[in-house]
């Protein structure tokens, strides 16, 4: 033929506004990268005290046969719920710090938001069932021992898990079709949902807010709880006659009120700063996010073992117990190391 007809050459168009990174960035304290090392030396004070602690809280729980009663079944479970607090962000948290590793994949920030709020929200109604159980004790101390029976703390206990696994399969059905513009920085070294969802590709202010109002309905619910068991609690000392009994009474709760401070003034702060004040400063989001992951885990088991006598005593009795059996074993060594002395000249 006269005319051939090339062949056009195709041109491939890349389109930066809709390509996007499959991940998140990570930030620990915006504006101090070059401190981070410093940084990270009393963040890992904390995590340190926090997982000994608590560890040491649930050991002496469970080998001390005098502290298994109702108040410290409970104190053991929260002391599980703060060991997952802990560890869900320990990995983000240190390699943000050491290792500058800002990077997480969708699927992990996922998994990761899973494991924070899950927790959260055990720890929220395990401070309920705490709640529960100092009501019962002041107000119907001849009822205690009947109803909060071996049976009932397992049923309770299986109650809440079981509202923890409906809460965490909603959250991962309403979480599995919902896609994020990829590389956006965050504004704490894990994964939280006000901070994440705001990077969605549907309404944020729908999502934002209706994780806020699962919050507040599960949470909030919980905290009424407390408070209504308080009302009740004080109203009950106030009939007590003898000063003495009354602040006996009120001194049983002094721990429980704490690890509910510690817990629910950071949350709610956190949670209405990041969904209602949108000009705040990183560094204020996430010091306030450190303070609600890390106040509650490394305060409770430093109140409970300096406010609670039984505990501290149980405490006290298994490091000595440890170290008669250290000083027993060295002088079984020295006995014998003697004979052989004696034995092979």
């Amino acid at each position: 033929s006269l005319f051939r007809v090339h062949p056009q050459p195709t041109m491939v168009i890349v389109n930066n506004t809709t390509t996007s990174s499959s991940t998140f960035l990570l930030t620990a304290f915006p504006g101090l990268e070059v401190a981070h090392i410093w940084i990270s030396i009393p963040v890992c004070c904390l995590y340190t005290i926090a997982l000994l602690g608590n560890s040491m809280i649930l050991f002496v729980i469970i080998a001390e046969q005098s502290l298994h009663k109702p108040m410290y079944y409970f104190l053991s479970m929260l002391s599980v719920v703060d060991l997952g607090l802990t560890i869900s962000t320990l990995p983000t948290v240190l390699g943000v710090l050491w290792f500058h590793s800002v990077e997480i994949s969708f699927k992990a920030c996922r998994i990761q938001m899973l494991f924070v709020h899950g927790f959260s929200l055990l720890e929220s109604s395990v401070l309920e069932a705490m709640a529960f159980d100092r009501f019962m004790a002041i107000c119907y101390p001849l009822k205690y021992a009947t109803v909060l029976t071996h049976m009932m703390i397992l049923v309770i206990g299986l109650v809440i898990c079981l509202r923890q696994v409906i809460f965490l399969f909603s959250m991962a059905l309403a979480l599995k079709n919902v896609s994020f513009h990829g590389g956006q920085e965050l504004s704490h070294p894990f994964c939280y949902h006000p901070d994440v969802i705001k990077y969605s590709y549907s309404n944020p202010w729908i999502s934002s807010f209706l994780g806020m109002f699962l919050q507040l309905y599960l949470c909030g619910t919980d905290l009424l709880f407390i408070l209504l068991s308080y009302a009740l609690i004080l109203r009950t000392v106030r009939n007590i006659v003898a000063p003495k009994k009354q602040q006996k009474a009120l001194s049983t709760c002094v721990c429980h009120l704490c690890a509910v401070t510690v817990f629910y003034v950071p949350m709610i702060s956190l949670s209405f700063t990041h969904r209602l004040l949108n000009s705040t400063p990183k560094v204020v989001c996430s010091i306030l996010a450190n303070v609600y992951l890390l106040l509650p885990p490394v305060l409770n088991p430093v109140i409970y073992s300096l406010k609670t006598k039984t505990i501290r005593q149980a405490v006290l009795r298994l490091l000595q117990s440890k170290g008669s059996r250290g000083s027993n074993v060295r002088s079984l060594t020295d006995s014998w190391n003697r004979k052989k002395r004696i034995l092979f000249p």
